[in-house]
């Protein structure tokens, strides 16, 4: 469809050609390309509906509409976003879902004895485009820690701070090739890259030194706030509690790299290792998990609000990582076979990303 005036997108949308159109023939066909009437950018475009209620809407005032809206209606109905069959598309993941979703081999993780608790049977499937397109499928709005998916995030927030050279004095950036909580450094007495637990304790020495310990906090639930289009991220302090009274092999690899001289100078041990647990025990969804992904997808900015998170830079170097490293020891293979940035976590989560690289 190659509509180039509001009339042409009333006559798409009005295609028993009667003259009129209803809020539900706009919500349907907003939502069958995966844009819903929730989206941050059409709250203008809400306000209206809610205002016509029931009354049918004429060429004339679907114009207006429009307007209300910037381009996105325009483009929804054009088929100029991402995903321009977003029904078929769907209608695909929903089939691979349903194959999938009676699959129960292995365990949920349990050295962590909150985490073992998690029901098994809880799955999802989230996906968000740069366009703003969403598709839910599954337990999609159960909560779930970070847990080492909030990697990425530690390290661009500390490029973001202090820049490429400043973090790579710190941490190393090649694949370990070994267990992600492996008692090793690399030949530096670095940990081997951002994305294992020794990278990660360290990156989370790095965020936001200046402030004081609520305040770094906040600093960090704004954060994964923003990058989710401002969704809620709670935190567990149940997980936290659980982590930091399991965390040994964390206390080792902290006080193994403070023996090699890895940290900045005067690093807090404790409070950083804290920080490190607090960043694993935010809970999101997946659907918020999923417009992370989209931000990093968009060279940093969230598609939802518009808000510019990251730098271009900073996401390019944190894809650069995920796609090397995300997977531990299975990242080569991962990267081979699927060929996209990605980053697994004990919780679950497998966070994928197809870069926006038009």
């Amino acid at each position: 469809m190659k509509a180039t005036s509001s009339h042409d997108l009333f006559n798409a949308i009005d295609d028993r050609g009667s003259g009129a159109i209803s809020v539900a023939d706009i919500e349907k066909t907003l939502a069958e390309s995966g844009i819903a009437l929730s989206d941050a950018r059409l709250l203008a475009l809400r306000s209206r509906l809610d205002s016509i209620g029931s009354s049918k809407i004429d060429a004339e005032t679907f114009d207006g509409l429009v307007g209300s809206s910037g381009s996105l209606v325009s483009r929804t109905i054009r088929g100029e976003l991402a995903i321009p069959d977003f029904e078929r598309f769907g209608a695909q993941i929903r089939r691979i879902y349903d194959d999938v979703k009676s699959i129960d081999d292995g365990h949920v993780a349990d050295y962590i004895p909150q985490l073992a608790r998690v029901p098994p049977e809880n799955f999802a499937v989230s996906i968000s485009t740069i366009d703003g397109q969403q598709l839910h499928i599954g337990n999609s709005d159960a909560g779930f820690t970070l847990q080492s998916s909030c990697k990425p995030m530690l390290y661009a927030s500390a490029l973001e701070e202090h820049g490429e050279d400043k973090v790579h004095s710190h941490v190393g950036r090649e694949p370990s090739g070994l267990s992600f909580n492996e008692l090793t450094l690399n030949k530096e007495g670095l940990p081997h890259n951002p994305m294992i637990n020794a990278g990660a304790i360290m990156t989370s020495s790095l965020v936001r030194r200046d402030l004081a310990t609520a305040d770094r906090l906040e600093y960090l639930h704004d954060l994964v706030s923003s990058l989710s289009g401002r969704q809620p991220a709670r935190f567990n302090n149940a997980v936290w509690h659980s982590e930091r009274e399991t965390a040994d092999r964390n206390f080792a690899l902290a006080h193994h790299m403070r023996e090699r001289g890895a940290f900045p100078p005067d690093t807090a041990i404790r409070q950083t290792l804290d920080y490190y647990f607090s960043a694993c025990s935010i809970e999101v969804t997946a659907a918020s998990m999923s417009i992370i992904g989209a931000t990093l997808a968009n060279s940093g900015v969230c598609p939802q609000t518009g808000e510019r998170v990251f730098s271009e830079e900073t996401v390019k170097n944190t894809l650069s990582m995920m796609y090397s490293c995300g997977m531990y020891d299975y990242s080569g293979e991962f990267a081979f076979s699927v060929g996209i940035p990605a980053k697994s976590a004990v919780s679950g989560v497998v966070l994928a990303i197809v870069p926006n690289v038009m």
